[in-house]
């Protein structure tokens, strides 16, 4: 059986050209680029937020649109830069994903909010009540609560200060070994990427310039065009 969680082949999709690409099987991928490079397009290829114009993508190694979109979100699980929340309590948002499965399981809740710091007490805080960083750790749970087999992170941390940004980049690490997950991950912090990841790519213009293990790929690009993007940050 393959251990490929996905492979892209020739997938083209708005500024997105000729994408090919194999995500392991507990991967920790690490996407960058200049902006508009197509780094959150790609993100939204992995759960079907968008499809291909051309190409072939699969997960698990069938043909990515044989899956039902629910099942396969509820899978391929995605954080967003800013916190979409629903307007009401913590515990109203970690039930919503797993109830539409009727998986909604009570005792997980302590462990939940134990991997993403937040104590017991705020399962009944009203959300607008909640600070930013906060905010995103009650999105990164919710997300979990659906117990996906891969993450899908778009620039989780930019909105937060330094002290927020360890205290999750910490939470990452620790559900990352206690849930062996896949995590696909964009971010524009090339010290967070090699914190965090062991495969890079190196989008530009919607092409990847290069790939490879990290740290290595970033402190010893290959290309002009990487060194140059290394040198800018």
């Amino acid at each position: 059986m393959s251990n490929h969680v996905f492979e892209l082949s020739e997938v083209n999709k708005r500024v997105l050209q000729n994408i090919n690409l194999t995500v392991n099987q507990g991967g920790r991928v690490m996407v960058f680029g200049p902006s508009g490079s197509g780094k959150s397009t790609l993100l939204h290829l992995f759960n079907r937020l968008e499809d291909p114009d051309s190409g072939e993508i699969k997960y698990q190694g069938q043909p990515i649109e044989d899956y039902n979109i629910p099942k396969l979100r509820k899978d391929v699980g995605l954080v967003l830069q800013q916190p979409y929340l629903f307007s009401e309590t913590v515990i109203d948002n970690l039930k919503y994903g797993p109830k539409m499965f009727n998986e909604w399981d009570e005792a997980f809740v302590d462990e939940l909010l134990d991997y993403v710091n937040l104590p017991k007490a705020y399962l009944d805080k009203p959300v607008e009540d909640l600070s930013g960083g906060e905010k995103q750790r009650v999105s990164l749970a919710r997300t979990l609560a659906n117990k996906p087999k891969v993450l899908l992170l778009d620039e989780p941390t930019s909105a937060l200060d330094d002290q927020n940004i360890e205290s999750i980049e910490e939470d990452l690490l620790k559900l990352m070994d206690a849930w062996q997950l896949t995590i696909i991950m964009v971010t524009h912090n090339l010290k967070q990427a090699m914190r965090l990841g062991t495969k890079g790519i190196y989008l530009e213009s919607g092409k990847i310039v290069e790939t490879g293990k990290l740290p290595n790929l970033i402190e010893h690009p290959q290309t002009d065009s990487l060194k140059n993007f290394t040198a800018n940050q």
